[in-house]
């Protein structure tokens, strides 16, 4: 063992892992004169003329060429942080309500602009008193088994049944 004290001041790379870069252009014998490398004439044998992924030289690349299909709602979409009935059952006691503050000071989320959708993994060992935006069903009936309640907030109950509307008036 050396009598140097270690650190990242005094770092080597071990023998063979570092390599001498390749100097181009430095004569034809050296294997990486004259073109270096990059070729013959054309575009990408300029300096400047690595082109960005996908162009086609001017024509109409293919991404442009064929036709658009499907829906994406990536600017719409609702976000929901999902949480286990299991971890509700960890951090809260019998007969506590869990809401979005009581969630927020347990570290379950993050910030309070997030929604929450309990899910069902897990179980249930008390009751709780859940104030939520959603649920799903295997997590109300487990919640409800042991002596729970649950209350789905209105902001929630709105929007679905706004899309409910829609989807009514669209049949008829």
């Amino acid at each position: 063992m050396s009598s140097e004290i270690q650190g990242l001041h005094n770092l080597v790379a071990p023998i063979g892992a570092r390599r001498k870069p390749i100097r181009v252009g430095r004569g034809e014998s050296s294997g990486k004169g004259k073109t270096c490398g990059r070729g013959t004439k054309g575009q990408k044998a300029r300096k400047s003329g690595q082109v960005r992924p996908g162009f086609e030289g001017g024509q109409l690349p293919l991404a442009r060429r064929l036709p658009k299909r499907g829906f994406s709602n990536y600017l719409f979409r609702k976000h929901f942080t999902a949480i286990n009935v299991g971890r509700l059952s960890e951090c809260f006691g019998a007969g506590e309500t869990v809401e979005m503050a009581t969630m927020l000071a347990v570290g379950l989320v993050s910030k309070t602009s997030a929604k929450v959708k309990i899910l069902g993994v897990g179980d249930v060992g008390h009751a709780l008193h859940l104030k939520v935006e959603r649920i799903s069903a295997g997590a109300r009936s487990k919640i409800e088994a042991a002596g729970g309640s649950v209350e789905i907030l209105e902001a929630a109950l709105k929007s679905s049944s706004k899309s409910k509307e829609i989807e009514t008036a669209g049949k008829e």
